[in-house]
């Protein structure tokens, strides 16, 4: 069935401009992770592959400062606006931005804002972001990770204050951790975030497992997580936790930097596992808020592969696939090795469902392959002629555990 798929797409996105990178005096400038190329290579498979006309376009607005300050502080809005008007700078740690990137940013987080106001009309049934800048990584008081206004936390209180909608999901696949969001989320019961993320990867000490919080979860996977590892989570945490939770409304922020080709990160994901995660995320939505799903473009940093899986998610919510346009890399993708689900990840997922208070017997009962039940047999033969004690911090060892910060 061919759905009414919003599309937000403005051309001022491409031109927000972070920079160059440098990392020191013996280190060549270059070009910065986080330009245009990503991003305009998705809208242009989107027209080239016929898809683009099949989708309802919804201009953005900007965002004003009443809806900022739902999130940021007033110094850190006055901060940014100050810093563009005069050539622009760094808003806290890697979210540099030049002249009228201010306005830019607005209209970015301006562009999810139409979206939630598309989908709570009926306008749309659901809607992709293709914004710019990101805006996971954003604190109240300072833009981090190349992101200088949270757009998801933004447009969840908007949904809130403006739409009344109470209960709200927020489910985070980008390969770092939203703490942004985190920061925003952690504390409300009335919203539900998951972070699906490579343990430690960005930033530093943030995202670890939360235990005993049943609406903010940290899914940190291990590096080296294949398709495997990210079904089971949706299948043993976060499909579980958004049934438990019955929201009105689901937002994603949509990172595609866990590819298998990603220069920052190291998962091995193929554009496969981002349709299979977009499918998951709308069959929750139609069962809970009548397929009312906004996805918001964050991360994703190789210029070749991004735009397959932007397709994927894409035709996902539309529900309907392009005629020729088709991922040739899936192949290599899939022939990665350890992309099958391992047993130290099914052992962190089943750590994470229990921190959540989620029923574990759908993670007990994951099927082992031949070789992962023989060495399970092993460890808990050992396991049993050791003292409880040892025993004790074994099981503690075994279940590599995400230092809290």
């Amino acid at each position: 069935m061919t759905r009414r798929t919003g599309y937000v797409y403005e051309e001022l996105y491409m031109w927000h401009d972070p920079g160059s990178i440098s990392f020191g005096r013996w280190v060549q400038p270059g070009e910065h992770w986080e330009n245009r190329e990503t991003k305009q290579r998705i809208h242009s498979l989107l027209c080239t592959s016929q898809i683009e006309p099949l989708l309802h376009r919804v201009r953005a607005r900007a965002a004003d400062r009443e809806d900022l300050l739902r999130f940021h502080t007033v110094a850190y809005v006055d901060k940014i606006k100050s810093m563009s008007d005069n050539g622009g700078g760094d808003g806290g740690e890697l979210a540099r931005f030049g002249p009228g990137g201010y306005e830019i940013a607005t209209l970015s987080a301006g562009g999810v804002l139409a979206a939630v106001d598309a989908v709570s009309e009926g306008t749309v049934d659901n809607a992709y972001c293709l914004v710019r800048p990101p805006g996971h990584h954003a604190e109240p008081d300072r833009g981090m990770g190349f992101c200088i206004f949270n757009n998801v936390a933004i447009a969840t209180r908007y949904a809130q204050a403006v739409r009344g909608l109470k209960r709200i999901a927020v489910i985070d696949y980008d390969v770092h951790h939203g703490n942004g969001s985190e920061t925003a989320f952690k504390n409300d019961p009335d919203v539900l975030f998951i972070s699906l993320h490579q343990d430690n990867n960005y930033p530093v000490g943030r995202g670890e497992i939360l235990d005993g919080n049943e609406t903010c979860i940290n899914v940190p996977l291990h590096a080296g997580s294949g398709d495997g590892a990210y079904r089971a989570a949706f299948k043993h945490v976060v499909v579980p936790a958004i049934d438990r939770f019955k929201p009105e409304l689901i937002l994603v922020s949509s990172g595609f930097d866990a590819s298998f080709v990603d220069p920052l990160g190291q998962m091995m994901l193929s554009s496969d596992t981002f349709r299979h995660m977009a499918h998951e995320l709308r069959e929750a939505a139609e069962r809970h808020c009548q397929g009312k799903i906004i996805f918001c473009h964050e991360g994703g940093y190789s210029k070749e592969y991004v735009p397959f899986c932007g397709l994927a998610v894409v035709e996902e919510l539309l529900g309907r696939r392009a005629d020729e346009a088709f991922d040739d890399e899936l192949d290599e993708a899939h022939s990665r090795g350890y992309q099958a689900l391992q047993p130290h990840q099914l052992m962190l997922i089943r750590q994470v469902a229990k921190a959540a208070r989620l029923d574990l017997r759908s993670a007990d009962a994951e099927v082992l392959g031949e070789a992962e039940a023989s060495a399970a047999e092993q460890i808990q033969a050992i396991l049993a002629n050791l003292p409880e004690a040892a025993r004790s911090k074994v099981l503690s060892a075994l279940t590599f555990p995400h230092s809290s910060a």
